[in-house]
């Protein structure tokens, strides 16, 4: 799409968004039910049983998606203005895929004890908390506290987004190369916000030989390069030894990456164990070519491009998964909830080959399917 077609679309309209009304009102009678005076009867049942703002209020429906666009996807920290149409688009996925209402929210970078106070003091308009692209370790610390002091769920789409997709997109890779999926050894390239996240829901799924990789090289337990979040999910491992990538590759069947272009060299796919499975997610340049991975020998490959076959996005997720937590209720994004609704991605592909591991983000019922896996838990 050519650059002036882009700016096009969002001047035009003033951005991709707008309100629309559930009500008409054309008349005095219509507007005395929907404002005043008969608007006054529903605030004061809500000052009575605040509760009931859920039931007569959109704030029971209406998922406040927030930013504060320090950690953006290959453009960095742009800032909170900047990350703004980011956020709008994604509002207007939530829409257009699961009817859901989403209200982009810039809020001002700080302290993550300062945003997660400006968040908190805001979260009374919302259902839910989608935060977005904000960089870590701060995004960590900033949804365990709200969701320690919401009732409402908390949802990081770069972390659990991205590890529920990749769970599923490894669950039918190890289907394909015939390896069972709690031995894969998997290299985990790039222990930010999504690594992280990946690296927990693979504990959590019984995958325990993971090695952290990141910048300064492998992540141990007591490393004094890295935050509390990164050492401390080393500890969980048995990682490989070794100090940089290139020590700890050998022999492993599964390389993540979540990190920068052309990292990965098809020798160092050469060293990997039979029928290596390549992730390859940074964007817009994979940790390494494709096809360049293929000759060296990987029998799954995917990345985070519609460019390729196998695109592992959390576009797979976020609608569906908060439709769900809105129509059932549920309060909390749970390991088991992120576990669920993997499983029911990958069973969106019977039979998964070396170019078909997960569903395509515009493939008929991947809405529903997320939405009903954590609905039925319910049930």
């Amino acid at each position: 799409m050519a650059e002036e077609n882009v700016f096009e679309i969002h001047k035009k309209h003033t951005g991709v968004l707008g309100i629309e009304s559930e009500f008409p009102v054309d008349n005095k009678t219509e507007l005395g039910l929907a404002y005043t005076p008969g608007v006054a009867k529903v605030a004061k049942a809500i000052e009575k049983n605040p509760e009931l703002k859920d039931v007569y209020t959109m704030s029971g429906k209406l998922v406040g998606l927030v930013t504060d666009g320090s950690a953006v996807l290959g453009l960095g920290n742009i800032g909170p203005a900047a990350g703004l149409p980011i956020v709008e688009g994604k509002a207007l996925l939530y829409k257009d895929l699961a009817d859901v209402n989403a209200l982009p929210v810039a809020v001002d970078q700080g302290s993550a004890e300062e945003i997660a106070a400006n968040i908190k003091a805001v979260s009374k308009s919302f259902a839910g908390i989608h935060l977005e692209d904000i960089a870590a370790p701060k995004c960590f610390k900033i949804e365990d506290i709200l969701s320690e002091q919401l009732d409402i769920p908390v949802y990081h789409d770069d972390q659990e987004g991205t590890a529920i997709v990749i769970l599923a997109a490894l669950i039918n890779a190890a289907k394909v190369v015939h390896k069972d999926l709690k031995d894969l050894k998997v290299l985990i390239n790039g222990a930010g916000a999504s690594g992280i996240a990946t690296g927990k829901l693979l504990y959590a799924a019984g995958i325990e030989n993971v090695t952290l990789v990141d910048i300064d090289g492998t992540v141990k337990p007591y490393d004094s390069n890295y935050n509390e979040y990164q050492t401390g999910l080393a500890m969980k491992f048995n990682g490989a030894k070794g100090d940089t990538l290139d020590e700890v590759i050998d022999g492993q069947d599964v390389f993540i990456g979540l990190s920068v272009a052309d990292v990965l060299s098809e020798a160092q796919v050469k060293r990997m164990a039979k029928d290596p499975i390549i992730f390859a997610l940074a964007n817009p340049v994979p940790e390494i070519d494709p096809e360049k991975a293929k000759a060296a020998g990987a029998a799954v490959v995917a990345t985070g491009s519609s460019k390729y076959p196998n695109q592992v996005n959390n576009i797979l997720v976020f609608p569906g998964l908060f439709k769900g937590l809105l129509e059932s209720g549920i309060k909390k994004v749970t390991f088991h909830i992120e576990e669920v609704v993997a499983d029911a991605l990958a069973g969106m592909i019977p039979n998964p080959t070396p170019d078909e591991i997960v569903p395509g983000v515009f493939d008929k019922g991947v809405v529903e399917t997320v939405t009903d896996s954590i609905i039925n838990l319910k049930k």
